[in-house]
C-alpha cells in the first residue's frame, strides 16, 4: 500500500515531467501513488500522466508557480476522499531530478524513526549544508530552501486552511505568488506548532535549471534574471505587508527564534540541532 502522494507540477514541460514520474515508477512503485498537476498547460504540452488540468484563464494566463499549484493538487486529493490514505505528500517540480535509486522508501523510514519532523527534503550534492551531516545523516534546520518536500499529513492537518479552503490559501500563501521565504514561514509554522524540519543525505535531489534558463518562453514565464528580480522585489512587498519585516534576514531569524524555542522544549534532541 502507497504510504505517499508524489505532486508532480508541470507547465508545458511535458518530457521531463514524464521522465521524472517514470523514474519515482521504477524506483518507488510501491511507496507512492503519483499525481501530475498541470498549471495551465497548452492542451499539447500536457504529460502523458496528467491527472489534473487547471486550465481556468488566469491560470491558463499566468500558471500557478510552486505555492499555489501545490495548494491546488492538494486540495484535490483532499476533495477526493483520498487524504487519509496517505502519511505524507512529496512535492516536486518537474526540474527536480534525484539518483537511480529509491527515493521514497528512505524519506518514509526517516518519518517513521523521527516523530516530530513534519518537513522532510532530500539534500542537494551542492549545498555547505550536506557538510553538517556526516555524523548523523539527518538533521533539524531553520533555513531550507528548495523545490521538492516531503510533508507528513499531521503536520499539515496541523496548519491548514479548514474554514474556507482554496487553492490560495491551503497549506501556502498564494499572494506570495513567486513564493519568496516561502519555505521560511512553513518552517516557522512547523516548530511553533512542535514540529520540526530537516534536511537528509539518505536522498539527494537536484534542481535542473536549465529549463528556466533556456525555456522560459515555453513555460511562459521570465527570463532567469527578470524572473529572479520580481521574485525578490514582489516578495519583499508581500513579507513586509505580513510581517512587518524589511529584510530576509529578519524573516530568517524570526524562524531561527522559533527553532531555538523548539530544542529547549526537546533537549533529548539536540544531536539534530546545526
Amino acid at each position: 500500500m502507497s504510504r505517499v502522494a508524489t505532486i508532480i507540477l508541470n507547465r508545458n514541460l511535458p518530457k521531463p515531467t514524464d521522465k521524472l514520474y517514470e523514474h519515482l515508477q521504477k524506483y518507488d512503485k510501491d511507496q507512492t501513488d503519483i499525481f501530475v498537476l498541470e498549471a495551465g498547460s497548452d492542451p499539447d504540452n500536457l504529460s502523458k500522466y496528467c491527472t489534473w488540468y487547471a486550465k481556468e484563464p488566469e491560470i491558463l494566463k499566468n500558471g500557478l508557480r510552486y505555492s499555489r499549484g501545490m495548494n491546488y493538487a492538494l486540495l484535490n486529493l483532499y476533495n477526493e476522499n483520498k487524504w487519509k490514505k496517505y502519511d505524507g505528500f512529496f512535492l516536486i517540480t518537474n526540474d527536480t531530478e534525484f539518483n537511480p535509486l529509491k527515493t521514497i522508501a528512505p524519506l518514509i523510514s526517516i518519518l517513521d524513526n523521527h516523530k516530530t519532523i513534519g518537513i522532510l527534503s532530500p539534500c542537494s550534492k551542492t549545498w555547505g549544508e550536506k557538510l553538517l551531516l556526516k555524523e548523523e545523516k539527518t538533521k533539524y534546520f531553520w533555513f531550507i530552501h528548495n523545490n521538492a518536500y516531503l510533508l507528513r499529513r499531521q503536520f499539515i492537518e496541523s496548519i491548514m486552511e479548514t474554514h474556507e479552503p482554496n487553492f490560495m490559501n491551503l497549506v501556502f500563501d498564494g499572494i506570495n505568488f513567486r513564493g519568496y521565504l516561502s519555505e521560511s514561514e512553513l518552517i516557522a509554522k512547523a516548530y511553533v506548532n512542535d514540529w520540526s524540519a530537516a534536511i537528509t543525505t539518505e536522498v539527494f535531489a537536484e534542481e535542473n535549471e536549465s529549463h528556466l534558463l533556456e525555456k522560459s518562453d515555453l513555460i511562459r514565464t521570465e527570463g532567469f534574471d527578470e524572473n529572479l528580480k520580481l521574485y525578490v522585489e514582489e516578495g519583499n512587498r508581500w513579507m513586509k505587508r505580513k510581517y512587518g519585516f524589511n529584510s530576509h534576514w529578519q524573516m530568517h531569524q524570526h524562524t531561527k527564534h522559533f527553532y531555538d524555542q523548539f530544542f529547549k522544549l526537546h533537549p533529548e534532541l539536540n544531536k539534530y540541532k546545526v
